[in-house]
């Protein structure tokens, strides 16, 4: 699987935004919400997942959309299930570690 990232330093924090792949580009829409997943927001570069996991266990605050970085996150125990949205059937999770 290949992740979509991007990351920014900011105040000796890593802020991560990661995604699907696959999801790059996209517009996901329910009812009043439009999310829309931009290359210029999650398309810096794109990882495969040893990197990915290396990002999401190293990074401050984190960002993520799709069923691939969403399920890798909680199986890394970065993540609980409770904390996922699902917007049209894509599930969307923002992390802050303390």
């Amino acid at each position: 699987m290949t992740f979509a990232v991007r990351i920014v330093e900011y105040q000796k924090n890593t802020m991560l935004s990661i995604c699907d792949a696959d999801l790059l580009g996209k517009k996901i829409i329910q009812d009043d919400l439009t999310m829309n997943i931009s290359e210029n927001y999650y398309g810096e570069r794109f990882v495969e997942r040893d990197e990915a996991e290396d990002l999401l266990k190293h990074s401050s605050i984190i960002n993520m959309v799709g069923e691939e970085t969403v399920s890798l996150s909680i199986d890394l125990g970065i993540a609980s299930k409770n904390g996922v949205k699902v917007i049209s059937g894509i599930p969307f999770l923002i992390v802050f570690k303390m």
